[in-house]
């Protein structure tokens, strides 16, 4: 199946089927049995848009942890960065109508949580098509070695995705029922 037609299917299938997912300190516990964080670790996150599995309570448990947490500016040209971010601070609405942080300091995640369309066993992943997260994660790992965590609802997982030399593997995939390795 072609991605476009994945994406589709899959983005349809996560309208109808959206849950809130009420997350524990248990789940940020197995997340850091999983990646090796310090106290000086910047967590990189997203805004949740079209029923997004939600990051933002994700990334208000690392912040009062006292975590750095940062949230992706979009640039031209598929680019993007990420700045520090927190609950309080402003946001403006970028063109694709998803709030990015406002008059905040760049920042290099350590960890990065990426949003998933569908993802597959292997750890390939389908976004919606842009590149943005794929470029981000080549771009990141030129600097420093980032860990890359997707977030995706179970019924988000298919077979098989068919990568290309530009589609970044991720770490590993959190769920609301298990960790895809």
């Amino acid at each position: 199946m072609s991605k476009n037609i994945l994406r589709k299917k899959i983005l349809k299938m996560r309208r109808s089927n959206y849950i809130d997912i009420n997350l524990n300190d248990n789940l940020i516990k197995k997340i850091k049995k999983k990646v090796n964080f310090t106290k000086n670790s910047i967590i990189g996150g997203y805004y949740p848009i079209n029923s997004e599995f939600n990051c933002l309570e994700i990334l208000q448990k690392f912040l009062l942890k006292s975590y750095i947490v940062s949230l992706p500016i979009l640039k031209k040209n598929y680019q993007m960065d990420f700045y520090k971010w927190n609950i309080f601070d402003p946001m403006i609405i970028n063109s694709f109508g998803i709030p990015e942080p406002f008059n905040s300091k760049k920042v290099h995640p350590d960890v990065l949580f990426v949003p998933i369309v569908a993802f597959d066993e292997n750890n390939h992943r389908i976004g919606y098509g842009g590149g943005f997260y794929d470029r981000y994660i080549d771009k990141i790992n030129k600097i420093k070695n980032c860990y890359t965590i997707g977030l995706a609802f179970s019924d988000q997982k298919v077979k098989k995705i068919n990568s290309n030399k530009y589609d970044k593997k991720l770490d590993f995939i959190l769920t609301e029922k298990f960790i895809n390795k």
